[in-house]
């Protein structure tokens, strides 16, 4: 999991991951596109794309352990003492099987598009 706090370490050495064939425009907020241009300069290497990628990675990451767990009314397992414990209920589990689909589609769309690129049908 990245966190934000991570990202600058994580800059100076400037490995990349794997990057869809999708790719998604937005418009920012002057002050937040100063902000991406600072860092920018800041970490040539790693450019204003990558930066992006970056902080929606550790964002989504926050934001995803900040889901709350809300207890469901079946009993999924025991833990350690022998107490119950309740089926998640909240929205991580559908955050989680929505992000699974999205993935599978995501990386057939990119196996499809390289394939296209090299020729082969």
């Amino acid at each position: 999991m990245k966190n934000v706090k991570g990202l600058l370490a994580e800059w100076e050495s400037a490995p990349r991951t794997h990057l869809t064939a999708r790719e998604y425009v937005v418009r920012l907020p002057i002050r937040d596109a100063a902000r991406l241009e600072a860092l920018a300069e800041m970490y040539p290497g790693v450019g204003i794309s990558g930066i992006i990628t970056d902080l929606i990675s550790a964002s989504l990451d926050e934001l995803e352990s900040a889901m709350p767990y809300v207890e469901g009314d079946r009993v999924v397992e025991e833990d350690e003492f022998g107490d119950p414990v309740y089926e998640d209920a909240g929205p991580s589990p559908r955050f989680h099987r929505l992000s699974r689909a999205h993935s599978r589609d995501l990386q057939a769309e990119s196996i499809r598009n390289r394939e296209l690129k090299n020729g082969r049908k």
